[in-house]
């Protein structure tokens, strides 16, 4: 702790780089750990294959059924880490923000300067007519969720396997990567693409790890934690 807080507290474009291990602090369960989401069967079905595109157009009710029950987490608020982030923010240091997460928190914790690769949960849209809606309207909603104005499907605006991320958050994210002077990758095996290909932009002085399980990154970084995130970021003082 005292190395990165040293490691803080020289840089001057900090980038932070988070996954799902974010926000399992918040109780929101990761996706490929011990007792992740990616490690239980729902039937015949694994959660990527529910979670892709093929099957949001082939079963929409059997889709939305598994969305609200574990990928909609209403109740969660900010933990440690993020409100970390948001200070950060705040104080000029982080100048970038990349998330793999769809949760929402990272804005709800007040920060500003995000990338969400993947999407968010706060924002979904008629696929006919592109009306939006918030999470509450969702959440209100049973069934596949329909316009108002159309009768259109409203779908989530998350990355679904098969479907391509958000071009201008992996443009930001990736500009800002190769800014950066420190790079903090935390809660997150750098397995999914194309998320994990951002950081072959970094081209600064600090990488740090924060994982509780090894990343094809570590040989490269200057300083690896294997600690809880929420933890660890809540003892840096900015």
């Amino acid at each position: 702790m005292k190395t990165l807080q040293e490691i803080v507290d020289r840089a001057r474009r900090i980038v932070f780089f988070g996954g799902a291990g974010v926000s399992t602090a918040s109780g929101i369960p990761d996706f490929r750990g011990e007792n992740g989401l990616f490690r239980q069967k729902y039937g015949d079905l694994t959660p990527e294959m529910v979670l892709s595109a093929s099957f949001f157009y082939l079963h929409p009710d059997r889709f939305f059924a598994f969305y609200r029950e574990h990928m909609i987490h209403p109740d969660a608020r900010p933990n440690a880490a993020h409100r970390k982030l948001f200070e950060l923010e705040q104080a000029g240091k982080l100048t970038g923000l990349v998330t793999q997460n769809i949760d929402g928190l990272h804005r709800r914790a007040g920060n500003r300067l995000i990338y969400e690769l993947h999407g968010s949960i706060d924002e979904n849209y008629c696929m006919d007519c592109n009306k939006a809606y918030s999470l509450e309207w969702l959440l209100r909603t049973k069934g596949i969720p329909r316009c108002e104005e159309c009768g259109g499907v409203v779908k989530p605006y998350v990355v679904l396997y098969g479907e391509a991320p958000d071009k201008y958050a992996c443009t930001g994210a990736c500009r800002e990567i190769a800014r950066c002077d420190t790079l903090i990758v935390a809660g997150t095996s750098l397995n999914v693409e194309p998320a994990a290909s951002c950081l072959t932009y970094f081209r600064g002085r600090e990488l740090v790890v924060i994982n509780q399980d090894e990343t094809p990154v570590d040989e490269r970084a200057t300083l690896v934690l294997r600690q809880d995130i929420a933890q660890a970021m809540e003892e840096i003082r900015v």
